[in-house]
């Protein structure tokens, strides 16, 4: 448990980052991988942190994955060479893209559209370049990607390769995963996910193209597969921290949930039985992921400022820069004696990656009761 007296100085709202749940989170992934045989490359989005992504690779994770190109240029500059950007490229990027390779980065494209794929490999012959693009595997119908079975799959890599470019693999994120809840579904999805990649990687060999990597991966999926044949590497990135959606998913419980917020109570509403704090909406953010799963913790759920999880309570409700806690499900007419104005509470997020986006910066509090200050990338 982390000693309260480094609290006693920090800011509210403030981003806690409880370092041994970090890294406890952050050696059962890299342990599960290992087990299946695969490499592992983390999703640095979540934190955009060099501090945790550093932990990550002394764990074992090689290489990393980014959603932004501004995320490759700071991760680059700072020691991070093998970089998967794991979001459609478009024309206008491929200049910045191109900087990138210029100065070292092994920067990996994605792609799922002909057309595209051809004006990447219009731009690289412009530049006499040669890009490495991964064509994008649809294997859930959550978001983007070429369906396993699709003839566009073979159109595209056509049009990479014949532009050009260097058709370096195959990669999938089965977001749906998101929405289940338990074991035997997400077991399903993870061999869907899995099998599904490796069909479309088998199509592009059997047509001629080298296809030498096949990439999965979401926390639930990671988490949740039995084996991975065929599968070169896994990503994923909540799990550093997870969160309240995790929760409720199933693959973590609240007590492992490595990020908070600290707030302070600044007043009450006594007959309504609420509790009055300095983090609205722009600390939490407006996530309310956990509204559509069984259990909805509303903005956040109400821990001690020890980390303590504090049965009941929630985030209720969020303006801007107020947060309101109650007792879900009941009224607490005692709030204010319990909690007076001063108090000191960490609120665990519906959605790390989004609470995470509201600071600079996060305080890392270690178990010895220390506390750093973690710098955190942000923008595009």
């Amino acid at each position: 448990m982390t000693s309260l007296a480094p609290l006693v100085g920090l800011n509210t709202p403030s981003a806690l980052v409880d370092v041994a749940r970090m890294r406890r989170n952050i050696d059962r992934m890299q342990a599960r991988m290992n087990a299946l045989g695969v490499r592992f490359r983390p999703h640095v989005k979540t934190t955009k942190c060099l501090e945790i992504a550093r932990t990550q690779a002394e764990a074992g994770a090689s290489g990393i994955t980014v959603s932004t190109l501004k995320e490759a240029e700071q991760f680059f500059a700072a020691g991070f060479r093998d970089i998967l950007y794991a979001v459609g490229i478009v024309p206008g990027k491929l200049a910045q893209a191109l900087a990138l390779h210029k100065a070292g980065c092994d920067l990996k494209l994605i792609t799922d559209n002909a057309d595209i794929a051809a004006a990447i490999g219009r731009f690289g012959q412009e530049q006499q370049h040669r890009f490495e693009v991964w064509l994008e595997i649809d294997t859930d119908g959550h978001r983007s990607g070429i369906t396993p079975e699709a003839e566009a799959l073979l159109t595209v890599a056509h049009a990479l390769v014949e532009g050009g470019s260097q058709l370096g693999g195959v990669m999938t994120h089965a977001g749906s995963s998101y929405e289940l809840h338990t074991p035997e579904a997400l077991e399903a999805m993870a061999e869907q996910e899995r099998a599904g990649c490796v069909r479309a990687a088998e199509r592009l060999r059997a047509a001629g193209y080298a296809c030498p990597v096949v990439s999965v991966g979401s926390t639930p999926t990671a988490l949740s597969a039995r084996a991975l044949p065929g599968v070169t590497e896994v990503r994923a990135g909540v799990y550093v921290f997870f969160d309240l959606v995790m929760a409720n998913v199933g693959v973590c419980a609240p007590q492992d949930i490595a990020l908070s917020v600290l707030t302070t109570v600044i007043g009450h509403q006594p007959e309504k039985g609420w509790a009055i704090v300095d983090a609205g909406w722009m600390a939490m953010s407006r996530d309310r992921g956990t509204q559509r799963q069984p259990h909805d913790y509303g903005y956040g759920q109400v821990c001690s400022a020890n980390g303590d999880v504090a049965e009941g309570y929630v985030l209720s409700g969020a303006n801007q820069e107020h947060g309101i806690v109650s007792l879900a499900g009941g009224t607490d007419h005692e709030i204010a004696r319990r909690f007076p104005v001063g108090s000191q509470w960490r609120i665990l997020p519906n959605h790390a990656c989004a609470t995470g986006a509201q600071f600079p910066e996060y305080q890392a509090l270690g178990a010895d009761g220390s506390v750093q200050t973690w710098p955190r990338f942000y923008g595009w």
